[in-house]
């Protein structure tokens, strides 16, 4: 939910700080008051296209900040967690400057992000529809999602989605089995002299690192010798660590019968250094007992690498991966021998896999083809009120060729209209007019009411072109949207008007210099805004009065 938008130096704006709140907020003001400079506003917050001339004139730089509540489980934090933004509380701030010469920097939580993850997080924060907005009702890659949303379906379309990933890992399997036989057939005999040589070779895993330890041993075999020998001397001669610390633990020992307890502690750290001393002598022997050439010579080592780095370069892989290329070409070879045993078998899991796939998707398809009836029939319901009594909606679903399935299903879900009798249904966007496209619009958010995660909503003069009892029906209607979402909308209609919890007035004005401003209105100035709707210029008392019955109502 947004809760406060603060701007700086946009167009007419100098310095505007607005605070909001849950349910349906109106704003209204005479044309050319600037209302739509704050919707411009708010969309160079969320990421919207940037130019220069939102700055004002005068400015070097403009700035939108806008504050939005978001709960611990709204699908935006996913987003900022692939990018490592992870918000302190339940409060989102997004900022974005743009400068005189036209660049922009946007901000999230003060970490600078780019404009394209500001785009993204914007477009599920905030929704807004107008007239001529590029909505994404608009695209039909979204109707198939809009519509499982609506019609609970989201465990089937996991179901469906696990089936094709079964199904597309049996298939490429089997894929990958044919392709290995066809080339094991193609080229069995030099399979058969390459496998014979290097069964022959028998290299095993890790030999050639081994090789290469023994060999820096070999070739440093008398350095060895002679540090080992001076080490052992040093620690067992006679004059060596050992003896020495064996007579030292004997004198403490002498001393120990007369004094006691004050030489344990001594006598301890003796005994542990021996022990230490035990196992170093231990090592040395052992490390002296592995410097025996008699089974190793350095040039058998070298023949061994030598031939085991030819056969690696023969094959295009290092040493240490022989062992892997000799069970690849068994089982190259497994495939031309076993007469087609086991891709027989991979083509039957994958049939399997296509069956469980298939049955998955159908029932899929058969529960939407009811949400779309289901869906097809509340949004009907919504248009006769809304001055579109004749115009018609559909949910077409359109069955995929094989080759286009996928983990969403075989079909494809496309919202269709048609504003007149006898007229063909087409596409949204290219068969209503702006007004009539702003209130199927409307239709359509009611019915989809939670659908989504944008949890506010911004409609921009979704009544232009109507009144009376069609203007009231869309203030109903945007009434009702607002108790399950924050509303905000950009009206000229009083009966619109007449509904908002919160009413915000835009106005122009400045005595050296044009600027626009935002009132907060209460009772009495509500009232006296929706008269001057009403009335025009000269509020008269029976538009005070009418305003009064609107606001009751």
């Amino acid at each position: 939910m947004l809760t406060a938008l603060s701007i700086r130096d946009v167009v007419l704006i100098e310095r505007l700080d607005l605070v909001f709140a849950p349910g349906l907020t109106v704003l209204t003001g005479e044309t050319g008051a600037g209302k739509s400079i704050l919707l411009d506003a708010l969309g160079l917050a969320l990421g919207a296209r940037a130019e220069a001339g939102l700055v004002r004139n005068g400015a070097t730089q403009a700035t939108v900040t806008a504050e939005f509540d978001l709960p611990k489980t709204h699908p935006a934090r996913a987003l900022l967690a692939e990018q490592d933004i992870t918000p302190s509380d339940d409060t989102l701030v997004v900022r974005r400057t743009l400068g005189s010469d036209g660049r922009s920097r946007a901000f999230i939580d003060d970490q600078p992000v780019g404009v394209g993850l500001l785009k993204k997080l914007g477009a599920s924060l905030i929704e807004v529809h107008g007239q001529f907005d590029a909505h994404a009702l608009f695209d039909s890659e979204t109707h198939r999602e809009i519509l499982d949303a609506h019609g609970r379906l989201t465990g089937d379309v996991a179901n469906v989605a696990n089936a094709w990933g079964a199904w597309k890992e049996a298939r490429d399997a089997h894929q990958k089995a044919k392709t290995d036989a066809d080339r094991a057939r193609a080229h069995e005999q030099e399979l058969r002299d390459h496998l014979e040589t290097l069964t022959a070779l028998a290299p095993k895993d890790g030999e050639a690192a081994k090789l290469m330890a023994q060999r820096a041993t070999l070739q440093h075999h008398d350095l060895l010798v002679q540090a080992l020998q001076a080490a052992e001397a040093e620690l067992v001669g006679a004059r060596g660590a050992q003896p020495a610390i064996e007579r030292a633990r004997r004198g403490l020992d002498r001393a120990a019968d007369k004094v006691g307890a004050p030489l344990d502690s001594a006598r301890q750290a003796l005994d542990r250094a021996q022990a230490e001393l035990d196992e170093a002598i231990g090592a040395l022997h052992t490390i002296g007992a592995s410097l025996d050439p008699a089974d190793a010579s350095l040039e058998k080592v070298d023949d061994r690498l030598h031939d085991l780095k030819t056969h690696a370069r023969r094959h295009g892989v290092e040493p240490d991966a022989l062992p892997a290329l000799v069970e690849r070409l068994q089982r190259e070879l497994a495939l031309v021998e076993g007469g087609g045993a086991a891709i027989d078998k991979l083509a039957k899991a994958e049939q399997v896999a296509r069956a469980a796939y298939v049955d998955a998707a159908t029932s899929l398809s058969a529960k939407r083809a009811a949400a779309a009836k289901k869906l097809d029939k509340a949004v009907a319901a919504e248009l006769p009120p809304l001055k579109l009594e004749k115009a018609r909606f559909a949910t077409e679903l359109d069955l995929l060729p094989e080759s286009d399935w996928g983990p969403n299903g075989r079909e494809r879900a496309v919202f269709a209209v048609a504003t007149n009798p006898g007229q063909k249904l087409g596409p949204l966007a290219k068969i209503a007019s702006g007004g009539e496209l702003a209130r199927f619009l409307l239709a359509l958010k009611v019915v989809l009411a939670g659908v989504g995660s944008a949890r506010t909503l911004v409609f921009d003069e979704v009544d232009a072109g109507v009144g009376g009892a069609t203007a009231d029906a869309v203030g109903e209607r945007l009434n009702r949207l607002a108790e399950q979402a924050q509303v905000l909308v950009v009206t000229h209609s009083p009966q619109v008007a007449a509904r908002g919890a919160i009413h915000l007035r835009v106005e122009k004005g400045g005595k050296t210099k044009v600027a626009t401003n935002v009132v907060t209105l209460d009772d009495t100035g509500r009232r006296e805004e929706v008269a001057r709707m009403l009335s025009g210029a000269v509020v008269t008392d029976e538009a005070r009065a009418q305003a009064k019955r609107l606001m009751n109502t």
